[in-house]
Formats: C-alpha cells, sequence, structure tokens
C-alpha cells in the first residue's frame, strides 16, 4: 500500500478570517471557494462535524471543523481509497494567510492506479481552481490561472461518458 500527501496552497492579501469565510461556504448555497466546472459538493446539512456529503462519486463525512479555520473530511464512498482531505487557513499576519488544502490517501491494489491515471490529475486541476477562486474572491482577479490540460479535459469527456448518472448527482445515495 502507498500513502499519498497531496497538498495545494495559496498565501492570499487577506485577513484570516476572511480566507475562512471562503471556508465555511463550502457546499453551502453561497459556496465561494468550489469551482462551478466541477461536479458540486454538497452536504446533507449545514457544514457540521459529522454531516455527510460529496462531489461526484466521492463521498465523506466531515470528521473535524473548527469554523473559520479548518474543515477536514474523511473518505467514505465505496471507492476503496482510505484517508481524508481538508481546508484549513494559516495567519501569516492581520491582512495576510495561506489557504491549503491536504489530502491525504492510501489507496490499495488496483486504486493505485486509478489514483495515478485518472484521480490525481482531476483533484490537482480541481483544487487548483478552489485557489483561483479564493483568489478572485479576496482579490477581484485571479494571477495566474490554473489552465486544464489535453489529459484533464480527455479524462472530464470520457467521465461524462461512462461514469452512472447516480454518481454525478450532487448528493445522492451516499
Amino acid at each position: 500500500m502507498i500513502v499519498v500527501l497531496n497538498v495545494h496552497e495559496r498565501a492570499l492579501p487577506a485577513s484570516p478570517e476572511r480566507v475562512g469565510a471562503l471556508i465555511d461556504s463550502l457546499g453551502g448555497g453561497d459556496d465561494r471557494l468550489w469551482p462551478p466546472d466541477w461536479p458540486p459538493v454538497r452536504f446533507e446539512g449545514p457544514l457540521a462535524v459529522g454531516v455527510a456529503g460529496g462531489h461526484g462519486p466521492v463521498r465523506y463525512q466531515v470528521s473535524h471543523y473548527v469554523p473559520g479555520q479548518w474543515v477536514r473530511c474523511r473518505f467514505t464512498g465505496r471507492g476503496g481509497f482510505e484517508g481524508f482531505h481538508e481546508f484549513s487557513v494559516e495567519s501569516l499576519g492581520a491582512d495576510r494567510a495561506v489557504l491549503r488544502n491536504t489530502m491525504v490517501l492510501r489507496p490499495s491494489g488496483i486504486r493505485v492506479l486509478g489514483w495515478l491515471l485518472f484521480f490525481r490529475p482531476l483533484h490537482n486541476t480541481a483544487f487548483e481552481q478552489c485557489l483561483d477562486r479564493a483568489e478572485l474572491a479576496v482579490t477581484g482577479h485571479v494571477m495566474r490561472p490554473v489552465r486544464w490540460s489535453r489529459y484533464v479535459r480527455l479524462l472530464r469527456r470520457l467521465s461524462a461518458w461512462f461514469v452512472p448518472r447516480w454518481l454525478r448527482s450532487p448528493y445522492a445515495n451516499p
């Protein structure tokens, strides 16, 4: 079994409280963090410990939540991935903060190939877009927006074609 540590972060010219408010909007009606080009993040209720949620075929449960600072979601779906992903805010002073997404994943067997060939490129693109959205929310523009590679565009087309409709729904059949 391998262990994957995948981290995406961006320093933002905004207070930790302002950046933390973006985390608090995750999965809500005014989600200012999750990119609209991807299956939406949805939770069964307001963001809180114990609430189930997901995006596309990915299922998880909120295991830790400190409003305005940190949310961690533990994977729970049938995909065979053990681990978690989280958003956190690190203060760099009164008007500067780092928004970080950390994922620790333990794929086993054939799922290692699934991570390497399918999920990793999609995950990396989606979470870089989250950081773009955060930058846009606090500055009004994005200095260097992420671009979808040809491979990511191909994977998106293939997943739209092959993934069953019920797996693509916002949050159904956890």
